[in-house]
């Protein structure tokens, strides 16, 4: 395409020449330039219209804005009912624990009633009409409310067990030899050394020599010596004013302030001291007065096993 371009008096003129690509160019960028200008004298004739509240831009702005906030009320709307769905699950959830805590509480020691006065109940989502977002903050806070004040009973509940099942651990109920026959028993016999009636303060254990002792509870040794009656002895002491001892030992694992766990072996079967043969003798002590150990032993038969633990690493 060929354009001639001439002055008024027809004395100079200039051809210029266009190609199809050049063509091309040129009126994608005079449709870009026509586009920038309206769209900026749309704008400032709109934001214009819109301060000095003309009555068309005014119509068309409320439009725009009504239409913004649907967009934005439905939105948000869709958000609000699948929270709520979310925070009824949450609510079923924890009528599920609060009956499961009920049922734990009575293991603990823990009264029921306790749980549902300090607790309270959660109110329950409204169904059949939409919440709104104060309602939903409402009962978003109560639900928190409700956990903490659950949290706090677990946690004694936890704390409880927890000290019941220490207290379990630390009464002398494992049997302290496995494989050993009993001998006698505790009470009064006829002592084979000097043939007089004399009071029997354990029970013997009878094993082979190296046969491992075990402590029938765990605590602290106290004693861990050569007696001139009960041999090699160790004493544990397993708190409340109880202690036990272990005699007639060929050899000792452990020594005082040593920690012990249940079921730890601390000592090995001999003859040593005032014995006649190879066994072990067990004491029960309550503030310093012998009991029966079978009384302890026998409550400790339905008790499952314990770990046996080694002794290494567990001097101070």
């Amino acid at each position: 395409m060929h354009f001639i371009i001439t002055d008024a008096w027809l004395a100079k003129s200039r051809a210029i020449h266009l190609s199809g690509t050049k063509l091309v160019l040129a009126l994608v960028g005079l449709s870009f330039a026509l586009m920038l200008c309206a769209a900026g004298l749309y704008h400032w004739v709109f934001l214009k219209g819109a301060r000095e509240g003309w009555p068309v831009v005014g119509s068309m702005l409320r439009l725009v804005v009504k239409d913004e906030f649907e967009q934005r009320d439905r939105f948000m709307r869709e958000n609000l009912d699948a929270m709520a769905r979310k925070l009824g699950e949450m609510q079923a959830k924890m009528v599920q624990l609060e009956a499961l805590g009920e049922r734990v509480s009575g293991l603990a020691g823990v009264n029921p009633a306790e749980i549902r006065a300090v607790a309270g109940r959660g109110g329950a989502l409204v169904e059949g009409r939409p919440l709104t977002l104060e309602e939903l903050q409402k009962t978003l806070a109560d639900l928190d409310e409700l956990t903490a004040s659950r949290a706090d009973l677990l946690t004694v509940m936890e704390s409880r067990l927890f000290d019941a099942k220490i207290r379990k651990m630390m009464v002398p109920t494992q049997q302290p030899v496995q494989s050993g026959n009993l001998g006698s028993s505790f009470g009064w016999r006829i002592d084979p050394f000097t043939g007089r009636s004399a009071l029997h303060t354990g029970l013997d254990f009878q094993a082979d020599v190296g046969t491992a002792i075990h402590s029938a509870a765990g605590g602290v040794v106290v004693t861990s010596e050569v007696h001139p009656a009960y041999g090699n002895m160790v004493e544990v002491d397993h708190g409340n004013d109880l202690v036990t001892r272990y005699a007639h030992a060929s050899k000792l694992l452990v020594r005082k302030g040593d920690l012990i766990k249940r079921g730890q072996k601390i000592a090995e079967v001999g003859t040593t001291g005032r014995s006649t043969g190879p066994h072990l003798h067990f004491e029960v002590l309550v503030q310093g007065v012998p009991q029966d150990p079978q009384k302890f032993l026998a409550a400790g038969q339905n008790m499952p096993p314990v770990a046996q633990a080694t002794p290494a690493g567990l001097h101070r």
